[in-house]
């Protein structure tokens, strides 16, 4: 009797229920995603840079001339955080504003371009090794698949 009365007390098992795909496709991009961004901050620590201004040296290396808005843009950001992030960069001498018109266009300074030319095919490297796990032709359905979702969303 006691054996049965300690069974009814005790509850009952739940199993954990496996999230559906869609959850699991999105914690698992998520992850892949905080491994990378995590090992090129430390990186790009190293090289004295935030990953904000790596974004902006990126940007503006590839586009020399754009304005700010068209780098904020291009970011994902405002156009007040671009310019924070630009005052900064001005400062430790490696971008410029110059006024054309009503709007500032961003160009590297000498400085800057040495720092592209260092750490963008580094940076290169580093994301080839990082996704190394999967073979070229993969990495291409990957692209077009993530290119897919990206243009399904609002």
């Amino acid at each position: 009797m006691r054996a049965v009365a300690a069974r009814q007390s005790t509850p009952p098992r739940r199993t954990a229920r496996r999230p559906d795909v869609p959850v699991r496709l999105w914690l698992r991009l998520a992850r892949v995603f905080q491994k990378i961004d995590q090992a090129t901050a430390a990186e790009l620590r190293r090289e004295g840079l935030t990953v904000g201004q790596f974004d902006v040296l990126a940007q503006v290396g590839a586009a020399e001339g754009s304005t700010q808005q068209q780098v904020a843009d291009a970011l994902l950001v405002t156009k007040s955080n671009v310019c924070q992030l630009l005052d900064r960069m001005e400062r430790a001498g490696l971008v410029e504003r110059q006024q054309h018109g009503r709007m500032n266009h961003l160009y590297l300074t000498e400085e800057g371009k040495r720092l592209y030319q260092r750490v963008i095919p580094a940076h290169e490297q580093r994301l080839a090794e990082h996704l190394s796990g999967l073979t070229p032709e993969e990495q291409t359905t990957l692209l077009g698949l993530l290119r897919k979702a990206d243009h399904s969303l609002p």
